[in-house]
């Protein structure tokens, strides 16, 4: 009979050992995990990151992450998504997801508000893996592979200088690659040279020094070393077309945004136009930008950015999308540490996943990574680990917290709702049984204008 009473608060974890006989696991919990607060993190030594932990009364701490405008997601978190969010269970992922994406899509989502989903989402993975004892990767299905193949975006921390390299001596950084068994590179060749007219022409001379380093690596290193150009959507689509067909004697992996993500029929032109595959990057948002570029054909390689385009519950819909389409995919991390992370359990688990981007110069001995996380991601002979233990795998450093230039605010006090996009009218509400339905006022309306009210901020 007690069984009986308890039996709607068990969350059942059944394990199979093979090679015994099977081992049920059943672990008792004594009430349902709420989420007690949500914190944004910031240290001034890196500037466009932001992390967020989100606390529950259980203990569990989920850990995510964005880049750019952490002010701007700072306001989002604490202004819209935290009050909603503090008292609800951390577990149902995919009604907060899609509570926060009508919240913020009532003025446009696109934006700081997509990243502090996209950061916020990342974190309750993390502590649904924890609650599981399982990697996230496992949680969506299970691992299609214990290890990806990584290329590496070229930056420099501290005593690295990869990025000086790729222009004066790119043939040597491609021979360095090499020796620590990475055997794919990107960088953006064509920068420094859209900086002249904002991409509006590009001279024959200039492209001559355009594709100097490419041909620099082909001739240190052959086609042991693939090479994809990244542009950072800064040309015109003439210009595009231009430097595609200049690079395409060289056999790029891919051009990355060559032209901005804002109209798919120059894409398709683009693809038409030149031999390299064309990669859509980050600057789409969302399964509903992504579905456009994907129906139409006009991603040839898709490189969605987990921290900008929805977190992980977004991404893997994104991969399924790609995979109905029979598109690769690439995911684009050239930011923080977590990001990696959470872009290693997608690529262990999304089947149309095939090469992973890393940075040599952010992990590792001498890279910035192991700063601010207890666990550093692996990477050997050029391909990235599979992340060990519960949820992401890693959390902060506690010394991140004792540092002079730390920055957190938080919120810890539910919240109404004053938002149209809401699940819920801020004004209006239904209330009766069935048969004598009625409209009234809620309760708890001040009578302002929703548009003009906002969560107080409890930092």
């Amino acid at each position: 009979m007690l069984f009986a009473n308890v039996l709607p608060l068990i969350a059942w974890i059944c394990r199979i050992e093979y090679g015994g006989s099977p081992t049920i696991v059943i672990t008792i919990r004594s009430h349902i995990v709420k989420i007690a607060s949500i914190e944004t993190i910031q240290l001034e030594e890196f500037p466009a990151i932001i992390w967020i932990q989100v606390k529950t009364d259980s203990g569990h701490v989920g850990l995510g992450e964005t880049f750019f405008g952490p002010r701007a997601v700072a306001g989002c978190v604490h202004e819209m998504f935290a009050p909603m969010l503090i008292g609800k269970d951390p577990l149902a992922i995919e009604r907060h997801w899609r509570d926060m994406f009508d919240m913020a899509n009532a003025f446009g989502y696109a934006g700081a508000e997509a990243r502090a989903i996209s950061a916020i989402d990342i974190a309750l993975w993390d502590i649904a893996g924890q609650v599981a004892g399982q990697p996230i990767y496992n949680m969506l299905g299970g691992a299609c592979r214990d290890r990806i193949r990584t290329y590496n975006t070229t930056g420099q921390y501290g005593e690295n200088k990869d990025m000086e390299m790729a222009i004066v001596d790119a043939g040597t950084l491609a021979k360095s690659l090499l020796d620590d068994g990475i055997t794919a590179m990107k960088w953006a060749f064509t920068d420094q040279f859209a900086d002249i007219n904002r991409g509006t022409h590009i001279s024959n001379e200039d492209m001559k020094l355009l594709i100097k380093p490419v041909e620099d690596i082909r001739a240190a290193v052959g086609d042991q070393i693939e090479v994809a150009n990244d542009g950072h959507g800064r040309w015109n689509l003439n210009s595009a077309i231009k430097i595609g067909k200049a690079m395409d004697h060289l056999d790029m992996m891919w051009q990355e945004e060559l032209i901005q993500a804002t109209n798919v029929d120059s894409h398709l032109r683009l693809a038409d136009e030149i031999e390299a595959p064309v990669c859509v990057s980050e600057r789409l948002i969302g399964k509903y930008q992504w579905r456009e570029y994907l129906k139409a054909g006009a991603a040839e390689v898709v490189m969605p950015d987990l921290i900008w385009t929805g977190g992980i519950t977004e991404t893997k819909k994104i991969c399924t999308m790609a995979e109905v389409e029979q598109r690769p995919v690439a995911p684009h991390d050239m930011t923080g540490p977590v990001n990696v992370f959470a872009c290693a359990h997608i690529s262990m688990n999304a089947p149309n996943v095939f090469l992973m981007e890393t940075c040599r110069a952010f992990y590792g001995k001498g890279g910035w990574y192991d700063k601010v996380l207890e666990v550093d991601i692996k990477v050997e002979d050029g391909y990235l680990l599979a992340p060990e233990g519960p949820g992401l795998g890693t959390r902060l450093r506690k010394d991140v917290f004792d540092r002079s230039d730390l920055t957190v605010e938080v919120t810890d006090e539910p919240g109404d709702h004053y938002h149209w996009g809401g699940h819920e009218s801020p004004v209006f509400e239904v209330v009766g049984e069935r048969g004598d339905r009625r409209v009234q006022y809620r309760n708890t309306w001040t009578g302002a204008d929703p548009d003009m009210v906002s969560n107080a901020r409890k930092r």
